[in-house]
């Protein structure tokens, strides 16, 4: 067996089972024999797209799958999607070429020569590794795959030279079991503070992000104990019922709420880096105590030196907490949450009640049980603070890194995790054409994919940005293609309402077909066909 195949075989050993790339000259020998071995292999359309399927697999299944690139321009193409996956903490086993060993930093003008290629990846990634011979790899495999399921998720990278990959390894090739760093357990005395800390505090509060996905019982079970209201990021959307008595939503980018927040005597915050894309901040000016979550040292206690920091997984924490946490007495907080999403909706954009209405027509055609991967479009922006979501990992946004074109490859790799649940991508006419031809993935595969574009042939953020800041706006109106020509051409059924009464029989329609659709929304002629003054 030669060395990519034992290599892909290691893999499979530690339970990867799908694999997104595009076969490459200094690839081959990942892909020999690889259809023997239990992998599933979706071939994209571009390593963006590879790269970007990978983290919307893991999102819709707690699980890894494999990115594999080729040397030089498979890896800066995949960049992007690898960065997105780094910032939200999605894990993801990026597996590339690199030049022949005796090329490496030469500099002499080889086929996909880069001058450090693990240099591309190392800050975009939790680990990044260079193979240097056949001997090295098991213990690579092992470090990097007990990395990428250990501690905070995030990608791993492996590069090994195309000599390498060419080698026979032998019989005495062996999977090594993955190497996880120990981590303690918080020490008894900073969980008795913390149970101490919110049973005796009269206004607590709560914050979850991504990072307590697994521990939505847990969190709920909590607030209600405490009795506290619970304010989530975007990535922690659904961990507490949109629709829950207790839940303030996505409202933290709101001054008001943030004001509110200030006021707390005690504020736990759970599985969140609490990062400036989700309170607008820097930092939060919080007046009481601090109580931190997190499986990442890095952020404990970060920009809040006095916050009582637990470095632990969120379920196992919480649970550790509720062993000794008291019921409470109400403390109004219902009404508090009742009066966070008023603050949050009276300093909502302008847009914001047109949207709403849009987004009520197409969510009235979508099961409970999809999964909606959106762009950074307005739509979107407004849909994650309006459209309700009951469980976690139901609503998927490219928060951290803010890309556009995640929308429609992420989808596509949550489809071909689950095609029995549909997988909606919301997504602008401008991000659209970022990473379309990911639609021919899907129609190829069959795969439920309903693309909902909003077309307002705008660059609007930026737009709007522009106008906000005195700037008169220049190249923000790219000229649209013929969008539902497009969708056909790559297999895709298309769907074009005129009216909001029309959306979620559209949308409907859309769901139940086998295969890609696009749901055209042109805002101008629905603006004008329901009185809305077109922005």
């Amino acid at each position: 067996m030669r060395t990519g195949a034992a290599v892909m075989a290691t893999l499979r050993h530690y339970g990867a089972d799908t694999l997104f790339g595009i076969p490459g000259v200094h690839t081959l020998e990942y892909f020999r024999g690889l259809a023997g071995q239990g992998f599933r292999i979706v071939l994209p359309r571009h390593e963006q797209g590879a790269a970007f399927m990978a983290d919307g697999y893991a999102r819709a299944t707690g699980r890894p799958a494999v990115c594999c690139v080729i040397s030089g321009p498979g890896l800066t193409n995949a960049a992007t999607g690898i960065g997105q996956a780094y910032a939200d903490s999605v894990p993801m086993f990026v597996l590339a070429s690199v030049t022949a060993s005796h090329t490496l930093g030469r500099g002499r003008g080889h086929l996909h020569e880069c001058k450090d290629q693990r240099l591309i990846a190392e800050p975009i990634t939790g680990l990044a590794l260079r193979a240097g011979s056949v001997d090295e790899l098991p213990d690579l495999l092992a470090q990097a795959w007990g990395a990428l399921t250990s501690g905070r998720p995030r990608p791993v990278y492996l590069e090994v030279p195309i000599d390498v990959l060419a080698e026979e390894v032998g019989d005495g090739w062996r999977p090594v079991p993955p190497v996880r760093p120990a981590v303690e357990a918080p020490p008894a005395g900073a969980l008795a503070e913390a149970v101490r800390l919110l049973a005796g505090a009269e206004r607590p509060a709560v914050i979850v992000g991504g990072g307590a996905a697994g521990a939505s019982e847990q969190v709920r079970t909590l607030a209600g104990r405490l009795s506290a209201p619970v304010l989530s990021t975007v990535a922690g959307k659904g961990i507490v019922p949109d629709d829950d008595p207790l839940c303030a939503g996505q409202a933290l980018k709101r001054v008001a709420v943030r004001e509110w927040l200030a006021d707390r005597d005690v504020v736990l915050a759970v599985g969140t880096e609490l990062a400036s894309t989700d309170i607008t901040v820097d930092v939060l000016p919080l007046k009481g105590r601090l109580v931190r979550i997190d499986v990442d040292p890095s952020h404990l206690p970060g920009d809040y030196p006095d916050a009582l920091c637990l470095r632990a997984d969120a379920a196992w924490a919480l649970d550790r907490i509720l062993e000794q946490l008291p019921e409470r007495e109400d403390s109004g907080a219902e009404a508090d949450v009742r009066e966070l999403r008023a603050l949050a909706a009276a300093a909502a954009p302008l847009y914001r009640g047109w949207h709403t209405r849009v987004l009520n027509a197409v969510f009235a055609g979508i099961p409970e049980n999809a999964r909606v991967y959106s762009d950074m479009t307005q739509l979107a922006y407004t849909g994650t603070q309006v459209v309700p979501m009951r469980a976690p990992r139901r609503w998927l946004h490219p928060s951290g890194f803010g890309t556009l074109g995640y929308a429609v490859p992420a989808a596509v790799g949550a489809a071909v995790a689950d095609p029995d649940a549909p997988a909606v991508a919301i997504v602008g006419d401008g991000g659209l054409l970022y990473t379309a031809q990911e639609i021919v993935t899907a129609a190829e595969l069959g795969l439920p994919l309903v693309v909902v574009l909003w077309n307002n042939e705008a660059l609007g953020q930026i737009r709007d940005d522009m106008i906000a800041r005195g700037i008169e706006p220049v190249a923000v109106t790219p000229a649209p293609p013929d969008f539902s020509g497009l969708a056909a051409a790559m297999g895709a059924g298309v769907e074009a309402p005129e009216r909001l009464a029309d959306v979620p029989a559209a949308v409907e329609r859309a769901v139940r077909r086998r295969g890609p659709v696009l749901v055209r929304l042109d805002e101008a002629v629905l603006a004008a066909n329901e009185g809305e003054e077109q922005r």
